[in-house]
């Protein structure tokens, strides 16, 4: 279950009509791969999160928010640290679970600012469910995307939602609309109406081609008559505009 695990295991624990229920384990493979799962299977684990099992009516959605807990303070002490604006964080952890620090996305995403596992390891995150880690873990590599695009916070966004690399391709937001649509509402969380700065939201960034105007000129003809066009004529009295 280590290659699609989260996905796998999404599948399993939350879509199966509200009647699987299992922990979540931690272990990392012999290749070092860090794996999630439902099923020890032998294997040298530890849990991460604990299930419960009232008799609930209804399946965890993906994003369902779940019971509103009070995360200003890793906020702040993740704000602190890497020199983000808590405001900022804030919106990102609504725009990406909606403050469910059990949030799985249909990519494997996890938790409150949805990491990836890979981005998890990266960050060193142990428990991407853990909110203080998850925070921790998020603010970190929103602030390495804020660097790796000179403080181009439009362009940090959309590589937090849809990856670097892919930002890099188009040397501008990419032409997705997820990825459009989540810059948007980060900013307008983060900022309200206030719009933001855009390093292109087209495929390229190059500026429009602007068209050279033709000069127009005023001709005085023999009998009297004035002319304007933009025909260089041979005649001495012309004016050009």
């Amino acid at each position: 279950m280590c290659k699609a695990t989260v996905f796998s295991l999404l599948m399993l624990v939350f879509c199966l009509g509200g009647t699987a229920w299992s922990d979540i384990y931690r272990y990392t493979d012999d290749s070092g791969v860090v794996c999630y799962t439902d099923a020890p299977f032998g294997k040298k684990t530890e849990i991460v999160l604990r299930e419960n099992r009232p008799e609930e009516k209804q399946p965890l959605s993906l994003k369902q928010p779940a019971a509103r807990a009070d995360y200003s303070h890793f906020v702040q002490k993740a704000a602190s640290k890497y020199d983000i604006d808590s405001a900022l964080i804030n919106a990102v952890i609504k725009t990406e679970s909606n403050g469910n620090h059990r949030a799985i996305s249909r990519k494997g995403a996890i938790g409150l600012m949805q990491l990836m596992p890979t981005t998890a390891n990266d960050m060193n995150v142990r428990n991407p469910y853990n909110p203080e880690e998850n925070i921790e873990g998020g603010t970190k590599y929103l602030r390495a995307m804020i660097e790796k695009f000179n403080g181009d916070l439009t362009l940090a966004l959309a590589a937090y939602n849809c990856g670097p690399g892919t930002v890099e391709k188009y040397r501008s937001v990419p032409p997705i609309s997820e990825t459009r649509d989540y810059v948007r509402k980060v900013y307008s969380l983060y900022k309200g109406k206030q719009s933001y700065s855009t390093t292109g939201l087209s495929p390229k960034s190059e500026p429009p081609v602007q068209t050279k105007q033709a000069p127009i000129y005023k001709v005085t003809l023999d009998d009297g008559t004035i002319l304007f066009t933009n025909a260089t004529l041979s005649k001495s009295n012309k004016l050009r505009f």
